[in-house]
């Protein structure tokens, strides 16, 4: 198959360098208003390199390798900005990690989903995608979203939404093994199912680009998403302050963080159901939420239990409702392998609720 001779766009490599140096300059001087300003518009920018680099490594490397690179990349420095917050501050930021988890599968399951959807069937009408993979999906999904976000609030070992050192590990371990299962599932024994569906049996013929070029994208990819999680977290405390002067909840905060560290698979994901590729959009989509959680909820277990930091992983009734609904709503949604414009509205609309519940609850 013959490589094809692709240049990286300067730009691709521009924003991620500003990025770096609003980040070095943040750290050194602080985070005024202008600076705060200039780090938003960069954080955005470096946003569109991420995705375009991605695209390049997905493509060089084929399905569903591809979208499991950015999913598991964006997820590990998910947690590691998790994790640096919880430590930075302890017992104030213990329910940090439920709240960026829980939004974050909302956001995949609901925000992206219905997104891709919704824009993908004003295009094309009617889409196709594997029927196997996304039930499989959100099999892994359902099991992990209530072993470690509900079943903490029905434990009788410790009181409230908190799971005892010996669950929490427990926990953390079931994570890891059910997380493992999916990726060993989607890329070894049952490939075909995350494919799209012409592509099932054969592989694309489009040109792909060199491995250099993609050696190149993968190095800037990974220097992207850290530098959008830095921007982040070093904008976390203005967020922190909007958040207090408005007067709404501080599981806002986590919403934030979750939105801020998935706009690249977002931005990836409505353009290939733009492009006609529901399957690459299903599978970054809930890769994405399924490497949140099966990879947040260990690293976070292991920080709570040698630092001895308070961890609070239980939903509230409100968004265990919401939570019910979404994973209701998914099975019936994915579950004839054609969607049309209907199930993007409905996505969005449960989307459009947890936003407003989460700031007026």
């Amino acid at each position: 198959m013959a490589l094809a001779a692709i240049r990286t766009p300067w730009w691709a490599w521009a924003w991620p360098v500003l990025a770096w140096t609003i980040l070095i300059t943040m750290t050194i001087v602080g985070t005024g208003g202008v600076i705060a300003a200039a780090a938003g518009a960069a954080l955005i920018a470096t946003v569109f390199a991420a995705v375009h680099h991605a695209e390049v490594v997905a493509h060089r490397i084929g399905e569903p390798f591809g979208t499991l690179v950015l999913a598991i990349a964006v997820t590990v420095i998910e947690v590691a900005l998790i994790v640096s917050v919880m430590i930075g501050v302890g017992a104030e930021k213990s329910g940090l990690a439920r709240d960026t988890v829980f939004a974050s599968v909302m956001i995949a399951c609901n925000g992206i989903v219905g997104l891709c959807l919704l824009s993908g069937g004003v295009r094309h009408h009617e889409q196709g995608f594997q029927v196997q993979g996304a039930s499989a999906a959100l099999a892994v999904l359902a099991a992990l979203t209530i072993l470690t976000l509900i079943l903490p609030n029905v434990t009788t070992s410790v009181p409230g939404p908190m799971f005892s050192t010996s669950q929490l590990i427990f926990a953390g371990v079931i994570s890891l093994v059910l997380y493992g299962a999916f990726v060993f599932v989607q890329t070894v024994r049952h490939r075909g199912y995350f494919l799209p569906v012409e592509d099932r049996n054969k592989e694309t013929h489009a040109p792909l680009p060199s491995d250099r070029t993609a050696l190149v994208s993968a190095v800037l990819l990974l220097a992207a998403l850290i530098a959008v999680v830095g921007l982040a977290k070093a904008l976390t405390p203005t967020v922190e302050i909007a958040v207090v002067r408005l007067d709404v909840p501080k599981a806002v905060v986590g919403v934030v963080i979750a939105m801020l560290v998935l706009l690249p698979e977002g931005l990836a994901a409505l353009r290939a159901a733009r492009a006609n590729r529901l399957q690459t959009s299903l599978n970054l989509a809930l890769g994405s939420a399924l490497a949140s959680i099966g990879l947040t909820i260990p690293g976070v277990a292991i920080v709570s239990i040698f630092l001895h930091q308070p961890l609070e992983l239980g939903l509230n009734a409100k968004d265990e409702v919401l939570l019910a609904l979404t994973l209701l709503v998914g099975v019936i949604t994915l579950g004839t392998g054609r969607t049309t414009v209907l199930q993007g509205i409905i996505h969005l609309v449960i989307f459009a609720a947890f936003l407003f519940f989460a700031v007026l609850p």
